[in-house]
């Protein structure tokens, strides 16, 4: 059996977003970064409530949702399992992009500006670069 992988849910109370697409979007973004592969194990809804002290029925709710969009499949009696990976090349730890981009997160934090402000200009611009992309 494969074991649990190592992902850790962070709940923003105060972010404005559903609980439940909080855990979508942090799958995804783990995906993304192939810290989560094929044939991992999600945590279960029992280890995320400990965790977070969300209501089981939020952790569910996130986990149909990566089921009814092919990303993970739920086996009874075993858990959830991750049947496909969001990751490309340029996400992996030893990427040029990925090195570039973490260059550019010191130089901005170097400079002053804190997770928040990093996160409005990267957001920004990410908007000005895919503007019209239905994929955003």
């Amino acid at each position: 059996m494969a074991e649990s992988a190592a992902v850790e849910f962070r709940i923003d109370r105060r972010s404005g977003v559903a609980t439940y697409l909080q855990i979508v979007q942090q799958t995804k973004q783990a995906l993304r970064l192939g810290l989560l592969e094929p044939g991992d194990r999600l945590p279960t809804a029992r280890e995320v409530v400990e965790a977070t002290a969300i209501n089981p029925n939020t952790v569910l709710k996130a986990y149909r949702e990566l089921e009814r969009e092919g990303l993970v499949e739920g086996r009874r009696g075993l858990g959830t399992f991750v049947t496909r990976s969001l990751g490309g090349a340029a996400a992996a730890d030893d990427s040029p992009l990925r090195a570039e981009l973490a260059a550019w997160a010191g130089r901005a934090r170097a400079a002053g500006l804190d997770r928040d402000d990093v996160s409005a200009l990267f957001t920004a611009v990410l908007d000005s670069t895919f503007e019209g992309d239905q994929n955003r």
